[in-house]
């Protein structure tokens, strides 16, 4: 399976430069790479000296260069859409709506992209997937994304389950719905086989996004104070998202000094470009492979009942804790995350919690 690599930093560092020259030498160890762009503008094709499409295409020995187009995407997916409301209905509500009719509204970016991202990762065709996307908190809130609506789903059931009107209603409901559907619906679970299928494939994305050895984000950032303070920030917000960060990337600047702020990260800095020569760049690259060494954003040690976050660039006064049920809810700058604990700890009420060189450690 590949490895998706994508880049994190202010606007201006030098993102997408880095990106270029990350697929670049990817490229010429022999993998089989393609670089993702979300840019519209021709910015980036610029910079590959190809303007982009939204069909991938080769640029030189194992490298293809993509855009991903949202309009087109949305066409196709509303398609996949309604091929699974087929499934399920049988009588569809979708069929006369059209994707050439669809407007892109805020947020369905990410969306579109998370899943282009996921076919492209499903081909096969793919050693290493460099995503060039905005780099900002848009891109954490888009690794985040399965884990949001996966709790989103469960506190859904469990409302909707709980409540006295379901209790009155689901004697009717059900045996309705049951002959709606195109599925057996059988107990008292208001899930049904659609949305179990839906948690399956959420909790299958959230296994993806934390595995440091198939996605993993790196921070990039200039010797300028706020490019600096911005990393540090997306740091700790990445490890909310459940995204690892396999280091730091020091565009144009040298990492004296500074790079201690990012410790234990690994460090790289990278020259300036000159002309159209990237090999410079290519050659200062980190090596990819050693992001499973970087610290984990969590760690559940059952037989010490204890979990630990790791949480940099924030201190205790910036983080909340709270419990519901088999849930604990962190909060931290603008990122929020749902754990569900374990069967070993399910029922456990948190007993402690202190924040110790970066490090939310949760007793129970």
């Amino acid at each position: 399976m590949p490895q998706i690599l994508t880049f994190l930093g202010k606007g201006g560092s030098g993102r997408t430069t880095v990106a270029i020259a990350a697929a670049k030498q990817q490229a010429n160890l022999g993998r089989r790479v393609l670089f993702v762009s979300q840019d519209p503008t021709p910015a980036t094709g610029i910079l590959l000296g190809v303007p982009l499409t939204d069909k991938p295409q080769s640029i030189g020995a194992n490298l293809a260069v993509v855009s991903i187009s949202a309009t087109a995407a949305i066409e196709r997916g509303w398609e996949d859409i309604k091929q699974v409301e087929a499934r399920y209905l049988r009588s569809p509500l979708l069929r006369n709506v059209y994707g050439q009719e669809l407007a892109i509204i805020p947020g369905m970016d990410s969306a579109i992209a998370l899943n282009a991202l996921r076919q492209y990762d499903a081909s096969g065709q793919y050693d290493t997937i460099v995503y060039d996307g905005t780099g900002d908190i848009t891109t954490l809130r888009m690794a985040g994304m399965a884990d949001s609506l996966s709790w989103y789903l469960r506190r859904f059931i469990t409302v909707v389950e709980a409540s006295d009107l379901w209790k009155t209603v689901s004697p009717i409901v059900q045996p309705a719905m049951a002959g709606i559907l195109a599925i057996a619906w059988t107990g008292e679970s208001v899930t049904g086989q659609p949305l179990q299928e839906a948690n399956n494939a959420l909790s299958a994305s959230q296994a993806v996004i934390s595995n440091p050895q198939r996605v993993v984000g790196y921070l990039v950032t200039t010797d300028e104070p706020a490019a600096v303070a911005t990393a540090k920030y997306l740091w700790g917000s990445a490890q909310q998202s459940g995204l690892t960060i396999g280091g730091v990337i020091f565009n144009q600047a040298a990492a004296t000094g500074i790079g201690l702020e990012f410790e234990p990260l690994a460090i790289a800095a990278l020259p300036t470009r000159i002309d159209t020569d990237w090999q410079p760049l290519m050659d200062a690259m980190p090596d990819f492979s050693q992001a499973i060494t970087a610290p984990k954003p969590i760690a559940i040690d059952v037989s010490k009942r204890e979990v630990r976050l790791y949480l940099p660039g924030f201190d205790k006064t910036q983080v909340k804790l709270t419990q519901s049920g088999p849930e604990v809810t962190i909060e931290a700058g603008d990122q929020r995350r749902n754990i569900l604990l374990p069967p070993p700890l399910k029922g456990a009420s948190v007993t402690g919690a202190k924040f110790q060189n970066g490090y939310l450690i949760i007793s129970f």
